[in-house]
């Protein structure tokens, strides 16, 4: 397993989440301007320390989630990769999906992008969600994995 090759999510990927991180970021930058009211001596460091936190949590980490997040779909199971700190890299055999979504948000619609939701048998991670995909792909692998399944199901 370690030594395959993930496909990467599409690229615009990263501007999603960067827009996604803008709301927190903000509100940091917003919390150090409201301490600095409170402690004048610290206004300028705080408001430098937030504005640092806040470049690096739009630009670089979005980058290196991005980074770190692959699947690769064979004709038997779809494997999902991700994470930064605490890695997950789940198989999801196609004998145990009971049904298949493609999600979009207003972002992931803007960018014709897609969420594909792989819902299995048992309780435990009951879904596995593949954000970042072209709304094609999404669909296209949703049609290959929905067909895999008939055919086993015959």
């Amino acid at each position: 397993m370690q030594g395959e090759t993930l496909s990467r999510v599409h690229p615009d990927h990263v501007k999603v989440l960067r827009i996604q991180s803008f709301g927190l970021a903000a509100a940091a930058v917003l919390a150090a301007l409201a301490i600095g009211e409170g402690l004048p001596v610290l206004r300028w460091y705080a408001l430098a320390l937030a504005v640092l936190f806040a470049l690096f949590w739009i630009i670089r980490l979005p980058a290196r989630r991005y980074a770190h997040k692959g699947y690769d779909m064979a004709p038997d199971r779809l494997r999902i990769a991700r994470g930064l700190l605490f890695r997950s890299d789940t198989v999801v055999p196609f004998g145990r999906i009971q049904h298949i979504d493609v999600m979009q948000g207003p972002l992931e619609r803007f960018f014709g992008l897609a969420t594909l939701v792989v819902h299995t048998a048992g309780t435990h991670n009951a879904s596995v969600s593949l954000a970042g995909l072209k709304r094609e792909t999404a669909d296209a692998m949703r049609e290959e994995i929905r067909s895999h399944i008939k055919r086993q199901t015959l």
